[in-house]
């Protein structure tokens, strides 16, 4: 964690997939990975539906890169935002990218960037087509970003019957424990999270109501949690 946090990070957002009122939220998420060295902002400013980008653009240190578009029907946008990706990789001087876009352009573009040793954080709405999601180390639904101060909970929480049957999520979990436990069952928390981010970048505890990975999975009511030596333990309740 102490090497991610000194991450050197470009972030790139595609304007015409993006809204203007993630930007706070998405960028006290990108602190939790690293620190923006490059801050951009890809669209043709001049047209009414990106005006609200002007407002805050200013505020939070993010560079407009104008596009204008040159043909009818192409996104010369999408285009503009992975040369500057390749040309920013190649200067060699970044640790990992954060994508900003729910277009599913992208996907070669994360895929890419992975290939070449650098992290790659996407963040976009559930819309956003799997191959995209699949591609990024991480992808974080930007829905997340409408938490609340006081809870940390961006949606209703979901019940323990609810959570008892989403056989995805249980498997998840279970998966990661077993692959993450020791012989008396038990794994440590922060593998287990690790272990499930790996095989679905998308996972977040902050999608189903709850903040942390131990308040979710504690919530199923399904598995054991126990703090031992400042570590938290988790181990599969059928056990």
């Amino acid at each position: 964690m102490s090497d991610e946090i000194n991450s050197r990070l470009a972030v790139l957002i595609d304007a015409d997939n993006a809204n203007p009122a993630i930007v706070k939220g998405l960028l006290a998420e990108v602190a939790k990975f690293g620190v923006a060295t490059v801050r951009r902002i890809y669209g043709n400013f001049t047209t009414p539906s990106l005006g609200g980008w002007k407002a805050v653009l200013l505020d939070h240190s993010i560079q407009p890169i104008q596009q204008f578009a040159y043909t009818s029907g192409k996104n010369a946008t999408d285009s503009a935002m992975i040369i500057d990706a390749m040309d920013l990789l190649y200067a060699g001087h970044l640790d990992g990218f954060c994508l900003v876009s729910s277009d599913s352009d992208f996907t070669k573009l994360a895929s890419r960037l992975r290939e070449s040793g650098k992290r790659v954080y996407g963040f976009g709405e559930e819309k956003t087509p799997r191959p995209f999601v699949a591609a990024c180390d991480r992808f974080i639904y930007t829905e997340v970003f409408s938490a609340t101060p006081a809870t940390g909970q961006g949606r209703k929480q979901r019940t323990v019957r609810e959570l008892q049957q989403d056989t995805e999520l249980l498997d998840h979990i279970r998966q990661a424990i077993d692959a993450a436990s020791d012989d008396s069952g038990w794994a440590h928390l922060g593998s287990v999270g690790t272990i499930i981010t790996k095989q679905a970048p998308e996972f977040d505890p902050r999608s189903y109501g709850y903040s942390k990975l131990s308040d979710l999975v504690r919530a199923t009511e399904l598995f054991d949690i126990e703090k031992r030596d400042k570590a938290m333990l988790v181990r599969d309740g059928r056990r």
